[in-house]
């Protein structure tokens, strides 16, 4: 029978895996001149038909609009991405990926896969998806974010 202490254990052991894994993606991020919220920012672009408004980021990352500006102030500065009108209603703008976004992206994803790897090479091929189908689990037991 699981106790109180065993699942205050697990989750310590999880907490220190995610910080190792952020540790891991951030040395593979500075190379690329990107923050760990700047590629959670991309990520989030690329996942809209179209680009997105402010507003629409901010809802979707669960942080204040301001936080958004920052984030896309920094990306614009070195092409990642470009602040555009929207067609219909000149009061709103949108953020658009640039090439340079799209090709840091495709690092920035590889980087991730690496960092993955690297935590994960420990264990076998059979562990990995038993883990896997643990943090599915975990995962879709989760109540609904937005990202």
């Amino acid at each position: 029978m699981d106790s109180p202490d065993s699942d205050g254990l697990l989750a310590e052991q999880l907490l220190r895996l995610t910080r190792r894994l952020q540790r891991i993606q951030g040395r593979q991020l500075e190379p690329i001149g990107i923050t760990p919220a700047q590629f959670r920012l991309l990520r989030t672009v690329a996942h809209y038909d179209g680009p997105p408004r402010m507003a629409d980021l901010a809802a979707r990352l669960d942080v204040v609009p301001r936080a958004v500006t920052t984030l896309v102030d920094g990306l614009e500065a070195s092409g990642r991405v470009r602040r555009v009108p929207d067609p219909t209603n000149r009061r709103v703008v949108r953020i658009e990926m640039t090439d340079a976004g799209r090709t840091v992206l495709r690092s920035l994803r590889d980087a991730r896969k690496a960092a993955a790897e690297e935590i994960l090479a420990p264990l076998t091929t059979e562990q990995r998806e038993v883990l896997g189908g643990l943090m599915t689990a975990l995962v879709d037991g989760m109540p609904e974010r937005r990202c």
